[in-house]
């Protein structure tokens, strides 16, 4: 048997089944009232865990067995301390935090002003890494290790069109998803990116007349030609990976951003 680092046993052998469930564990997912986020804390719930879903939108309050809704701007100042009060006075404890939350407009680079840079990664980079400072201390004063798991993008490796505000914002977060793995480690706390490619979200669907004018085209027909899957991802394929990732069968994955695209990284179409 081995210990790790925050002094829990690494039992070897667990049935797999064990090994993905969630019992007893209390996450946060931000930006839980639709799309990739919901999809996130239904799965977690599913798991067994007791979930916060943050959401800005009162009309988009995630609701469902385990998830209790909260209707929070992540990007307030007291936003992190008020979704935490939230965690521990429903559920007792802290043990996965998602940072969902996050927006992507368009803007073409000489076009792009200094008001919507800021917007962008106010809430793209800035409410993350307030929320995951906030969750690791409630972690560390705990003494029981814990998961945070932050979504990137696709474009947080490569650059698309009128996105210079989204594509920085999203490289920064996988950068900073691998210093909190290396601060974090000896308090037993994981720090886990995910990289979906283009989804299939309500959001993206919002988008799609700004993301065309910007050059990207129909959508549907973008995601067949440059994705070697040939289409979107849906919402919940993304949300199995967070799955995974907040449970023990990826108990020694940390400081790493897993790619959810469908190859479209790989692929030099």
């Amino acid at each position: 048997m081995q210990v790790g680092r925050s002094g829990t046993a690494l039992v070897s052998h667990q049935p797999l089944s064990s090994l993905l469930r969630l019992d007893g564990r209390s996450a946060v997912v931000t930006g839980a009232g639709r799309g990739i986020g919901a999809a996130v804390a239904a799965r977690l719930a599913e798991a067994g865990a007791n979930v916060v879903g943050v959401d800005i939108d009162h009309s988009a309050e995630s609701r469902g067995a385990g998830i209790v809704p909260l209707v929070v701007d992540v990007c307030d100042f007291d936003a992190p301390e008020e979704i935490l009060l939230c965690a521990i006075e429903t559920f007792g404890g802290l043990d996965i935090w998602v940072n969902n939350a996050g927006i992507y407009p368009t803007a073409p680079f000489l076009d792009l002003d200094d008001s919507e840079w800021d917007r962008v990664l106010d809430l793209n980079l800035r409410a993350v890494f307030r929320c995951a400072r906030a969750a690791a201390t409630a972690m560390r004063n705990a003494d029981a290790g814990g998961v945070i798991i932050n979504m990137s993008s696709n474009a947080g490796m490569a650059a698309g069109r009128a996105s210079a505000h989204y594509v920085a914002s999203k490289h920064a977060v996988v950068g900073l998803t691998k210093s909190l793995a290396v601060d974090l480690a000896p308090f037993g706390i994981r720090a886990v990116g995910i990289a979906p490619g283009v989804t299939r979200t309500e959001g993206i669907r919002n988008a799609s007349d700004a993301l065309e004018a910007a050059g990207w085209g129909d959508l549907d027909a973008y995601a067949e030609r440059t994705t070697p899957l040939g289409r979107m991802a849906e919402p919940d394929e993304i949300a199995r990976v967070a799955a995974f990732a907040a449970s023990d069968l990826a108990s020694f994955v940390t400081g790493t951003t897993i790619v959810v695209d469908g190859g479209q990284l790989s692929s030099f179409s």
